[in-house]
């Protein structure tokens, strides 16, 4: 495979805007797939949310997308992310498919299935490493370009939202510290904690498979979905909520107060109103940071977990890179 880098002058601006903070380099235990072949992106547009025919398309071609697919009831199966990798029109269409690692074999039987007679090859890629790259708050140098650009891959903003920085793409083993320096290697637990504080959710526990609905879990929000693209498995139930335009749950960022409990919140484990009433269910979280599904009813009341007799409180919030009148 032909290793390459993407210039990135947005990075540079990204970085001016937080001088001071050495930017975080977190490896993450996400999978990547290689889906290539002249009919890469006609293949994904149906499976999956998002329209995919921009990463093929002439002129400025977004470098990554977001996207979800679903099963045939419309609820989420993956929650993936796709980075370009052609140059141009010219080439044949590369594109690199992230996804949850635990669910790797279950993608790749996913998109088999459907693969029937289009002239693309599955492949996955073990000789590469995936990292999410987020302003730290310790003092240095982060506004210089890459350097090493030869270890790098793909470095292109995180599709989903501004405040999740960035996304890399390298050969395995590459020094992160050549690539990107002035940067430092991060606790990928930092990572996690991050995302939630910031409700952004990520892998098969905050968004079960066959559970989790893509508008309550923000996926409009996180730019993952085209209400404008042709038909894909799972649309009927996905544009039929969007046209309604009653969302009553979404996904928020929660917060315990410290410490927990030894044994944690259970994942799943229902939330309750001050009374009493059902108002969501926790999904998963690190330390007194969580995710949870909530009813935007109950977001401002006081909130709490019973953990075995139990009655432990907590707190949601609406990130700030939400739309203004988004929980209203």
């Amino acid at each position: 495979m032909l290793v390459r880098a993407i210039t990135a002058p947005g990075l540079r601006r990204w970085c001016r805007g937080r001088r001071g903070a050495a930017p975080a380099c977190f490896p993450l235990g996400r999978a990547l797939l290689g889906v290539r072949g002249a009919e890469a992106a006609v293949f994904l547009q149906g499976l999956l949310t998002n329209d995919v025919t921009q990463l093929v398309a002439e002129g400025d071609a977004p470098p990554a997308l977001y996207a979800h697919a679903l099963n045939v009831q419309g609820r989420c199966l993956y929650d993936v992310i796709l980075y370009r990798l052609h140059r141009s029109t010219a080439e044949e269409p590369h594109i690199l498919l992230e996804c949850d690692s635990s669910v790797l074999d279950s993608i790749q039987k996913h998109l088999k299935l459907y693969k029937i007679r289009r002239r693309v090859t599955i492949t996955p890629c073990p000789d590469l490493s995936l990292w999410a790259v987020i302003p730290g708050e310790q003092p240095g140098d982060a506004s210089s370009l890459p350097k090493c650009a030869d270890q790098a891959l793909l470095l292109t903003p995180d599709p989903r939202t501004e405040v999740m920085g960035w996304r890399l793409i390298a050969k395995k083993g590459a020094n992160l510290s050549e690539i990107i320096p002035g940067s430092q290697v991060g606790d990928v637990q930092d990572y996690h904690r991050h995302r939630y504080k910031q409700g952004v959710p990520e892998g098969v526990k905050d968004l079960p498979p066959g559970v989790a609905l893509p508008l309550e879990s923000n996926l409009a929000f996180m730019n993952g979905i085209s209400f404008t693209k042709g038909c894909y498995i799972g649309q009927e139930l996905t544009a039929r909520t969007h046209h309604m335009g009653v969302i009553r749950k979404r996904l928020l960022p929660v917060r315990f107060p410290a410490p927990l409990p030894g044994h944690g919140v259970p994942e799943g484990a229902e939330i309750l109103t001050e009374s009493g009433k059902p108002a969501g269910k926790f999904r998963a979280g690190g330390g007194e940071l969580g995710i949870a599904l909530l009813r935007l009813a109950h977001v401002n009341e006081p909130l709490c977990v019973d953990l075995g007799g139990d009655k432990v409180k907590l707190s949601a919030s609406t990130p700030e890179w939400w739309p203004k009148a988004a929980a209203k």
